[in-house]
């Protein structure tokens, strides 16, 4: 495994891509990707594409990405 793979905040599994998301952001009114990232054990998380230095967030809507 890479050094720079970002673990889960729950579990600290690595986290695999699920994909981009368009979603509108409400601080600026822009409509931004949010890249979604999932761990072994299912745990959901997304960021903001263009803001990679920010904390992962929980994704509301784990859902939709089965």
């Amino acid at each position: 495994m890479a050094d720079d793979a970002q673990l889960c905040p729950e579990c600290s599994q690595p986290l695999k891509s699920g994909g981009l998301v368009l979603s509108k952001r409400d601080d600026d009114g822009l409509r931004v990707c949010r890249s979604v990232w999932r761990c072994a054990d299912r745990h959901t998380w997304w960021q903001w594409a263009d803001r990679p230095a920010e904390a992962l967030e929980v994704c509301q809507i784990p859902e939709l990405f089965r």
